[in-house]
């Protein structure tokens, strides 16, 4: 990528349908690996990944598993569009007049491009979280054995925190209307509450995923001068994610605790990252901060190996060749 000239609309085309196939195909693993990382101990409603999967599916239908999905293919592409193009552009600018990037200068691009994409991604989580979400707080509630009716109250009170009337439910509530919501009662910053979480998980991503994908992916390159083969970019985007994902899941963690504006009953709601963090160790213990990290790595592996395979095919660069305005 850095001894090419950067076409960077291509670059944005692609990125924006990778995202756009990617959070397709694997949204439902997504909004698991939510609902996990949301719940406390004793209060269990998933097993691991395919008890909550099929609950998913009983309680809410096979559309269920897409709960949330509208605002992330909105805004998915613009995201992954950022991200992608920003490191291309950071790695170009960073290597003139040397041979190659050293390890240092690929993390400092990838630093980039994650201080690029939170622009996005964290109204768009924000947003995502609480229709995600939604499904496990309404099955804590069908549970009224296992608490106390003062629980159960304080449950559905919390669930309508930030609700226009009492009336409206969590579950029927879309993204246009919480954000609306959010907008009138504390402005901009409402939707980027957790905004410094999310630059503690998107910039050690980024700084993880680039270098290490850039060295894979030099791995399957016959020579200097020829790329790798599709299925390899697509095995080391795969690898590269995973990796990138397990290694940044407890500030994954943290993010989602912060940005669920939804609590369940007695569950213990967070005064920035700090506190969120020694709540968390006090109450759950280290093991916590994993909850979720084989859901994220499935998330992210086909992700980013989707979004490399669109880089090397070149679909942005064919629409731009078609295109009355090149």
């Amino acid at each position: 990528m850095t001894k090419q000239q950067i076409s960077l609309p291509a670059k944005l085309i692609n990125g924006g349908i990778a995202g756009i196939v990617g959070v397709t195909c694997v949204f439902p693993i997504d909004l698991v690996k939510t609902r996990l990382q949301n719940q406390r101990q004793g209060q269990q409603i998933y097993k691991n990944m395919m008890d909550c999967l099929v609950k998913t599916v009983r309680s809410e239908g096979y559309f269920g598993m897409y709960r949330g999905a509208a605002v992330n293919l909105t805004l998915v592409t613009p995201e992954k569009a950022i991200k992608l193009a920003a490191n291309d552009f950071f790695r170009q600018h960073l290597s003139k007049n040397e041979k190659g990037l050293t390890v240092f200068k690929e993390m400092l691009a990838g630093c980039g491009a994650g201080m690029c994409q939170v622009v996005i991604t964290t109204p768009m989580e924000m947003l995502k979280i609480q229709l995600q979400d939604a499904g496990r707080l309404a099955a804590q509630q069908r549970k009224p054995a296992s608490m106390s009716p003062t629980k159960l109250a304080a449950t559905r009170v919390l669930s309508r925190s930030y609700n226009a009337g009492p009336s409206t439910a969590t579950s029927a509530l879309s993204a246009t209307q919480i954000a609306r919501e959010l907008l009138r009662t504390q402005g901009i910053p409402g939707l980027y509450k957790g905004l410094w979480a999310t630059l503690m998980r998107d910039v050690p991503f980024s700084m993880v995923y680039f270098p290490l994908f850039a060295h894979l992916n030099q791995l399957g390159q016959p020579s200097q001068d020829e790329s790798a083969p599709f299925y390899w970019a697509f095995f080391s985007g795969c690898l590269a994610g995973s990796t990138a994902a397990v290694a940044v899941n407890p500030c994954d963690v943290v993010k989602t605790r912060l940005q669920s504006l939804n609590k369940g009953a007695s569950e213990e709601s967070y005064n920035g990252v700090v506190d969120c963090v020694s709540k968390i160790m006090r109450k759950e213990g280290p093991s916590a901060f994993l909850k979720g990290a084989g859901c994220r790595a499935l998330v992210i592996a086909p992700l980013f190996g989707i979004a490399q395979v669109m880089y090397f095919i070149g679909i942005g660069e064919f629409i731009l060749d078609l295109s009355p305005f090149n």
